[in-house]
């Protein structure tokens, strides 16, 4: 990370599964044109330093500090904002943004923490359970005749704009919460308590799945953007049906898939 104390450099680049060196370079190649310096790969097929440097001239300090891990949770854990991708909206309801406007909202709320902008694979994309763990899911205007864009592109348009964003935005003074921003380990923590607390009232019946019904609570209080006070609230909501129902002796009921 650089000394210059740029929002930029709490900006976290996580490609998800890269299966490709030479877009994982051509990656690392486009942060250092953007001015970001941190890149999570979540087990790539392949991670070849001498390669990708051969690529992508002069990458050696950004190479040597990629942190690689086994799952998308462990790269988005510490992150107060998560930023996915997709080449179109989906069917599922969620937070769909463009570049443009999200990269000011990304380099503030590096103010609380780090920022995560996350890329699926070459192939497929994000998955809806990756989507799942986005509080904003950003999408490309493109043809509608010609809408894919390789990993590289869709990286250098968002990186652009991030560039942009940092270069115009004026100084702000921090926002004040009463604790630090929840964190996506904060986050996740809560989704599962409510979804525990749910199936313990028996919520999950008839049309109401489990799976569209946290996907739903997602995209609600995603929008929230809770802080880790907020977010223990909630959670401690959802434990307090459990201790409710046990106290009262009132069974438990599995999930109605």
């Amino acid at each position: 990370m650089s000394e210059s104390g740029s929002p930029l450099d709490r900006i976290v680049v996580v490609l998800d599964q890269p299966q490709n060196v030479i877009n994982v370079a051509a990656v690392i190649r486009a942060m250092l044109n953007m001015g970001l310096s941190r890149l999570r790969l979540v087990d790539p097929a392949e991670f070849d330093p001498y390669r990708i440097e051969g690529i992508a001239h002069r990458s050696g300090a950004l190479i040597e500090a990629t942190e690689i891990v086994d799952s998308l949770e462990k790269a988005l854990g510490d992150c107060v904002l998560v930023v996915g991708t997709s080449a179109r909206a989906r069917t599922a309801n969620r937070n769909y943004v463009r570049p443009r406007a999200v990269a000011p909202e990304m380099l503030a709320r590096t103010s609380e923490g780090s920022v995560a902008l996350l890329f699926g694979r070459e192939d497929r994309g994000l998955s809806n359970e990756a989507l799942d763990l986005c509080h904003r899911v950003g999408v490309i205007p493109t043809s509608a005749e010609y809408s894919s864009l390789n990993l590289a592109q869709a990286f250098l348009v968002f990186a652009y704009e991030l560039q942009l964003a940092a270069e115009s935005a004026p100084e702000l003074p921090a926002g004040r919460r009463a604790t630090r921003a929840a964190t996506g380990d904060d986050l996740e923590s809560m989704y599962e308590a409510l979804r525990g607390g749910l199936d313990r009232i028996r919520f999950f019946k008839g049309t109401r799945k489990p799976d569209a019904v946290i996907r739903t609570l997602r995209t609600v209080l995603g929008r929230a953007d809770l802080d880790q006070r907020e977010s223990r609230l909630i959670r401690a909501i959802g434990f307090e049906v459990g201790h409710y129902m046990d106290r009262h002796a009132i069974g438990s009921s599995p999930e109605t898939e």
